[in-house]
């Protein structure tokens, strides 16, 4: 009896193992494979920070418009960049709040190593004005959608944008280089 239960137990623990494994393969990754390794390439901050502003307004961009015209310049960008994005509404939302965080978080990183890098207002201040652009964009899909979820990460990406304005807004004025005449 006690062989049956220790049998019956090892499966139950295997079966649970493969369908965690299934679930987490089914996850949805919110950076295309291009853009991953668009980012693993800008090793300094402000060029990471502007992939991750560049994907941010992909997920916008397949929102509002997911069959855009093609011209050279879309080419050009699909060559780099990969396609636009697909996904539902809501996946590419909830994409573009996981960019914001990531931004965030990568500068955070960078801040906690070398608090003195002056890379580091550089990246936010980019961030920020992309943030700010972001916001009427996201309040004019919050007003269209009458989906919960979806106003659930539209809030979210408005939130995290609000989040890095307000840090922005709380560094000191840029210094100007001196004239070297």
């Amino acid at each position: 009896m006690k062989t049956k239960l220790q049998l019956l137990s090892a499966t139950l623990t295997l079966l649970i193992c493969m369908l965690s494994a299934t679930a987490q393969s089914g996850r949805r990754d919110h950076l295309t494979p291009q853009e991953v390794d668009l980012i693993k390439e800008a090793q300094i901050l402000d060029k990471r920070t502007d992939v991750f502003i560049k994907a941010a307004e992909r997920r916008l961009l397949a929102i509002s418009n997911p069959t855009p015209v093609a011209t050279k310049q879309s080419k050009k960008e699909a060559e780099k960049w990969g396609e636009l994005p697909t996904g539902t509404r809501l996946e590419l939302l909830s994409d573009l709040s996981k960019i914001l965080d990531e931004a965030i978080v990568n500068i955070d990183d960078v801040s906690a190593h070398d608090e003195a890098n002056v890379l580091i207002p550089k990246a936010l201040r980019k961030l920020s004005a992309a943030a700010t652009n972001f916001l009427p964009q996201l309040s004019a899909l919050d007003s269209q959608t009458k989906d919960a979820d979806e106003r659930a990460m539209i809030l979210q990406a408005m939130e995290n944008a609000k989040a890095i304005i307000d840090a922005a807004n709380k560094l000191p004025p840029p210094t100007k280089k001196k004239d070297k005449n």
